[in-house]
């Protein structure tokens, strides 16, 4: 993952796990309904993030911290995925770059607007076509406590392609005894006073793998007078609490920090509200746990579905079969199992499929159907990129065929489009092949 100015990053406090408030009567189950996993961006403008769709989609959030004197820092932050970039070919690398522009305006006084120009370098053409968070570009503005609106556009010089969001910005004063919001991050070094720099690395979307990750919620105390106890919950969309535990300030500081790193348990998918104080005092920001940081999918079912092309399917079968209550422990299992490189947070191979499906999704869109739910869909999800590709002329006779040759699997498969409205098929004898391609990497997966 690329940061656009990059944070200092230092060492976190604090430890926490989700552990369930009340009786074990009181468990919120995940969420039953379908959630619309295919518009990122529309969930994240729920929770009140900045988001734009195509043609270069982002997702941002503003955090705040007291800045010096009576000013308020304010750090937006942008989750941006490689593929929204024109990538062009640079030495032994690919290289894009991006133009951002922030304006915060309020009436009665001048607009505050910073335009940034970016660079985005990669080793190889795959890590160009990732669908992921893979780059996060940060800016720091000192403003008068207050509301403002926010415009961030975001173009791509090479493509001319542009795309903005907007959103309506109080920024807190921070006067004694009061504290931030959670700051969701993925890196932080807490600070001794005001005038210290804010480092920290956002996490924008606020996102977390279900089963994979940890939470990281970073918290500052203001000026406490004396010890202070502080309480701190996690709540559910509907408002049930999931955690709870509170923050102790030792007071006669200037500036206190909390970190706490939170494991999302079997219960904890969806929307999560992470609130500090209570009443009028409160501060809160959303959370989501997902299956996975690219989607946005939060029950079982949808993810067994996105998952049917993946390998493994023994221990999804499993999956599907399972009761309720018995699927959070297999999908930890799973999760595990499944992931090459057990060092990191990330399960790789999951990831890699939800890159293939997204951009399955956006290329093949013209079938009138999911993109993702095509015969070619289903075929680059499964095998990748080809590494042939030849396509008839249209409206030759016989209608329009494609050929996609794999060598390293030895198949050539041929899409046809016998009814002349731009559904292409794979062949009897191509889905044949292709099945028996599949099998061969499903009982390698299992």
């Amino acid at each position: 993952m690329a940061l656009s100015g990059l944070l200092t990053a230092g060492a976190l406090v604090g430890c926490g796990s989700w552990s369930r408030v009340g009786s074990t009567n009181d468990q919120v189950r995940p969420s039953e309904s379908l959630t619309q996993f295919l518009n990122v961006q529309a969930y994240y403008k729920r929770l009140g993030r900045l988001a734009a769709g195509d043609p270069v989609p982002f997702v941002g959030t503003i955090a705040s911290a007291a800045g010096t004197g009576d000013t308020t820092i304010a750090l937006v932050a942008l989750s941006l995925e490689n593929r929204a970039f024109s990538f062009q070919k640079e030495g032994n690398s690919f290289a894009a770059r991006y133009h951002v522009d922030i304006t915060f305006t309020r009436p009665g006084v001048p607009a505050v607007t910073v335009g940034r120009d970016q660079l985005v370098r990669v080793p190889t053409f795959l890590e160009t076509q990732r669908a992921d968070e893979s780059v996060l570009f940060q800016q720091v503005f000192r403003l008068t406590p207050g509301p403002y609106h926010v415009t961030v556009k975001l173009r791509d010089p090479t493509s001319g392609s542009t795309s903005s969001a907007e959103l309506d910005y109080t920024a807190p004063a921070f006067t004694p005894g009061t504290t931030t919001q959670p700051i969701l991050a993925y890196q932080v070094r807490g600070r001794a006073s005001r005038s210290d720099t804010l480092s920290v690395v956002i996490n924008p979307r606020g996102t977390v793998a279900f089963g994979g990750d940890t939470l990281l919620a970073y918290i500052e105390g203001y000026d406490f007078p004396a010890a202070t106890r502080v309480p701190f919950e996690v709540r559910t969309e509907t408002d049930s609490v999931v955690y709870r535990d509170s923050l102790e300030f030792h007071g006669g500081r200037a500036v206190e920090s909390q970190v706490l790193r939170l494991r999302p348990d079997s219960m904890a998918l969806g929307e999560l509200k992470l609130v500090v104080g209570q009443g009028s005092a409160a501060r809160q920001t959303s959370a989501l746990v997902s299956f996975s940081t690219a989607w946005v999918v939060t029950n079982f079912d949808d993810m067994l579905s996105l998952l049917r092309y993946f390998g493994h399917q023994s221990a999804l079968d499993s999956l599907r079969k399972a009761p309720p209550a018995a699927r959070p422990a297999l999908w930890r299992s799973f999760y595990h199992a499944t992931d090459p490189n057990e060092a990191t947070p990330e399960n790789e191979a999951l990831n890699a499929y939800f890159t293939r499906l997204a951009i399955a999704n956006q290329r093949f869109r013209d079938e009138g159907t999911a993109g993702w739910r095509t015969d070619r869909g289903e075929v680059f999800i499964t095998l990748g990129e080809p590494d042939e590709a030849y396509e008839t002329t249209p409206g030759q006779v016989g209608g329009r065929v494609l050929r996609w040759t794999y060598i390293n699997q030895r198949v050539t498969l041929y899409f046809i489009d016998e009814t002349s409205f731009g559904r292409l098929r794979l062949t009897p004898a191509s889905r044949a092949d292709f099945e028996r391609v599949r099998g061969r990497i499903q009982r390698l997966a299992d």
